[in-house]
């Protein structure tokens, strides 16, 4: 029950009947009507509704070939499939979200408070245009009549925009309204007051936010700031790091146990690996629940990091005890509770799988962190050098701290051994040498670019 509408793509675009929306009719006719120039105001005053569509009715009786049809993207192509659209428009603003050909006004349900609910919905009735509802977001909470009204002004002229261009250049396939640039789409959706600093590298860029944020938030004007520091503003804030860290296939917590990440076609999986960090003094049941614990803060953080959508099996370490497996459960709720996406977490199932399945709009975010190794002229791919001596602090950390060996060689290539040591008073060597205890550093020519060894004092290799 469904139609494939070219909207100019390389694939044909998906709009099944259940994303027509109820005034489809209406759609159609207003469209209709503007493109033959039979409507001479973008406004609705005067625009009589057609019949909502039935919800269990064919889409033959809606859509008929080789009509012009007005829709809106609902889920960017990914993969092997084309767009996903819908023909129930809506204009997101910063406060509300405008649907035409509508008269519902709704209220975003983290606005808990009965009292503001009922304020804001009477606050839009009385400003409202006629056959236009309403989705009143969450960050409406509190805002004065001005700032609600500035922004259904802006919603209104945009549908101004759409109109003109319905009227003057309609030719399809053609992009009728486009979204807000992305910077003005991020602030719009995810800033709020706890914003703090807001830093750009470009003059325009500055400019751009400074005018979006004298608009709709003046408060906040001031914490956008110009960056015009030497190095790399990824670089200097500590962002380049961070994300080689993080979009890798494996992701290592502070504890040491790690996750891997794995992608198919059908679906993403996750595997719990504790790593060999398990606390000795504690039961196997124990340490099963601390890394199980840590990893769904994680997961969750990289659901939302990396947008991963669709269906999401999570491999957890066994645990025996049900009120464990239950407050696993409970933990990775609560940490999904700040994502955005709408989603669904089965309980655990016997095998210690937890399935997730989170709303995809967009491919996942997918950013390369291996580099071609210069020891063997690119035939092999290894770790980001960024992380090698991050990874190479912690594992000196674990064989001084934690297994307390003594008369402790580290062996690396001469070139990193010159990095190390580089410096009189502040190289690293020196630096960890404080931290952890007394090492040597040897360094070898056997020894690949990235790699490493700990030696006892027998010279005989350490096993992490």
């Amino acid at each position: 029950n469904a139609a494939f509408v070219d909207v100019g793509y390389e694939k044909d675009a998906f709009l099944h009947y259940l994303d027509l929306g109820p005034q489809v009719n209406s759609l159609n006719k207003y469209t209709k009507l503007v493109m033959q120039n039979k409507m001479n105001t973008p406004s609705l005053d005067n625009f009589n509704l057609e019949k909502d569509i039935h919800k269990d009715g064919k889409i033959t009786q809606v859509l008929q070939s080789g009509m012009q049809v007005l829709v809106q993207i609902a889920k960017e192509p990914i993969s092997t499939k084309g767009p996903r659209i819908s023909s129930e428009l809506s204009l997101a603003g910063r406060y509300i979200v405008l649907v035409p050909f509508s008269d519902k006004i709704s209220v975003s349900q983290k606005v808990k408070k009965n009292e503001e609910r009922t304020r804001l919905k009477r606050l839009l009735q009385s400003i409202l245009p006629k056959n236009f509802g309403v989705i009143i977001r969450t960050v409406a909470e509190n805002k004065s009549v001005a700032d609600l009204h500035a922004d259904l002004n802006d919603l209104v002229q945009k549908w101004n925009t759409l109109y003109a261009n319905l009227r003057n250049k309609a030719v399809p396939p053609q992009k009728m309204l486009g979204e807000v640039d992305r910077t003005a789409a991020i602030l719009r959706d995810l800033m709020n007051s706890s914003f703090s600093g807001i830093h750009v590298n470009d003059q325009k860029l500055f400019d751009d936010i400074k005018n979006f944020l004298h608009a709709k938030a003046p408060e906040q004007e001031k914490i956008v700031k110009l960056y015009k520091g030497n190095a790399p503003i990824f670089e200097h804030f500590g962002v380049e790091k961070q994300i080689k860290a993080l979009f890798g296939k494996n992701v290592t917590m502070k504890s040491g146990a790690y996750l891997i990440i794995e992608h198919t076609e059908a679906m993403h999986v996750i595997d719990v690996n504790s790593g060999n960090r398990a606390r000795s003094e504690n039961s196997q049941e124990t340490n099963a629940l601390e890394v199980n614990l840590e990893a769904a803060a994680e997961v969750a953080r990289q659901l939302r990091l990396r947008d991963m959508g669709g269906i999401i099996v999570v491999d957890f370490i066994d645990m025996h005890n049900p009120e464990n497996r239950k407050q696993l459960y409970e933990k990775l709720r609560d940490e999904m509770k700040h994502d955005r996406a709408k989603h669904n977490i089965l309980p655990p199932s016997k095998f210690g799988l937890i399935q997730i399945t989170r709303q995809r709009v967009r491919p996942e975010m997918n950013i390369v962190t291996v580099e071609k190794c210069p020891s063997c002229g690119g035939a092999g791919e290894v770790q980001a050098p960024i992380l090698v001596i991050d990874q190479m602090e912690n594992d000196l950390r674990y064989i001084l701290k934690e297994q307390n060996h003594k008369n402790v060689t580290l062996c690396v290539h001469p070139f990193i051994e010159a990095y190390l040591s580089k410096g009189f008073f502040s190289n690293i060597k020196k630096t960890w040498a404080r931290k952890y205890g007394k090492f040597n550093l040897q360094p070898s020519n056997s020894v690949q670019f990235l790699e490493y060894h700990f030696l006892d004092k027998n010279e005989e290799e350490l096993k992490l």
